[in-house]
């Protein structure tokens, strides 16, 4: 069952449709309702009627039911969490969420194009390797691109570091360059006492520094 609603933004008028509400699926709370629950332990009181209404969905949809039944249309919304999970892949595995760079700044946006061209390549060796089927949501599934991408990233890593192709007669020049900028508070060290006895114990003989 659904009927017509027509949801209004300033300038703009779109044709739509709203599905039955259905509740959400057991055996978990729902999202919003672990959020009220959440909300009460801050302070606030969520009415008997708000709770309720937390364990419901209702879905605005543009398409037809002729084309899409209300049914149809509720399980297609459930696939939406295969987004969630691949902004969460992307935090966890590449920290698309971590930019060594203040916000707003032009580094922020060096880095951020930075990961997500990196992404970009990590996504299609995986896909020359085992195949795009792995991604595919309109047949079985064998698995996620967890493990796959956990398993490319070591391997892409060492092919951009190139470490095999490293000379040891430039790590001087290298340490030099990877040396901490200067700064007012310096690297912390030992107290002078602590290493005047750290001598004292190798010129006896009874340090193993």
């Amino acid at each position: 069952m659904a009927w017509s609603a027509w949801p209004t933004e300033p300038e703009v008028t779109t044709r739509g449709r709203c599905s039955t509400p259905f509740p959400c699926p057991p055996p978990k709370r729902p999202r919003p309702a672990r959020n009220f629950v959440v909300r009460q332990k801050k302070g606030y009181t969520p009415s008997r009627r708000a709770f309720h209404l937390a364990g419901w969905v209702l879905i605005v949809t543009t398409v037809p039911v002729a084309v899409l039944d209300t049914e149809t249309v509720g399980e297609l919304y459930r696939v939406r969490w295969q987004v969630e999970l691949t902004i969460k892949r992307l935090k966890s595995l590449l920290d698309l969420d971590k930019l060594r760079a203040q916000a707003g700044g032009a580094l922020a946006e060096v880095y951020l194009y930075g990961k997500l061209l990196y992404t970009w390549v990590l996504e299609k060796i995986a896909a020359r390797r085992f195949g795009p089927h792995w991604t595919r949501l309109d047949q079985p599934r064998a698995g996620t691109w967890w493990r796959l991408w956990a398993m490319l990233k070591q391997a892409l890593a060492i092919a951009i570091q190139a470490v095999d192709r490293w000379r040891t007669e430039n790590f001087e020049a290298c340490r030099q360059v990877m040396r901490e900028r200067s700064r007012r508070r310096k690297l912390q060290t030992l107290p002078d006492p602590v290493i005047q006895l750290l001598e004292w114990c190798r010129e006896k003989g009874l340090s193993n520094t």
